[in-house]
């Protein structure tokens, strides 16, 4: 392939997945310009292996597989810096209202509370769109035990938002 197309394809990815990657990274890392990092790291070891993609069809799941393995190279060398919490000031800069906040906040925490196993498919259907066997090949796992991860990651969260569900079934098969 010759630089000009190269080149070419390379942009034509980042385009089309930029904001997918994006909004990926943000969701592990939660820092937006930690995010903003990890996804200029990741283009850039997309440029450097893009004749290793075989077909722009797998290019997403491609990309967010850099970013995982990036984000997960991070965490290998990271050593956070203490910040003394008097010298910080918060300014209130959300929109939302206060009760969509903290069900938005909620939902938050109960994924991040997930099991790795049970998060991170979840996250990559919802967040990258990606199917039960995209995800399978990402993970490098049978599409059954995706599918089951995925039932068990929605299943436990139900149960935290409406935990009285499985009484309910209960009592109506009676």
């Amino acid at each position: 392939m010759d630089g000009k197309s190269r080149r070419q394809r390379y942009e034509a990815l980042v385009d089309a997945y930029y904001q997918d990657v994006y909004r990926y990274g943000f969701w592990l890392c939660k820092n937006q310009a930690l995010a903003q990092d990890l996804v200029q790291e990741t283009f850039l070891r997309a440029w450097r292996s893009l004749d290793s993609l075989q077909s722009d069809k797998a290019a997403k799941a491609w990309l967010f597989t850099i970013l995982r393995r990036e984000n997960a190279r991070l965490y290998e060398r990271y050593r956070p810096e203490l910040v003394d919490v008097d010298d910080v000031s918060i300014a209130e800069v959300d929109r939302e209202e206060p009760d969509q906040r903290m069900d938005r906040n909620l939902l938050y925490a109960a994924i991040n509370r997930l099991e790795p196993e049970y998060r991170d498919p979840l996250l990559l259907q919802v967040i990258g769109g990606f199917s039960g066997k995209e995800i399978a090949q990402m993970l490098d796992l049978n599409s059954n035990t995706v599918m089951t991860r995925l039932f068990r990651a929605r299943s436990k969260l139900r149960d935290v938002f409406v935990p009285d569900q499985k009484e309910t079934e209960k009592e109506d098969q009676s």
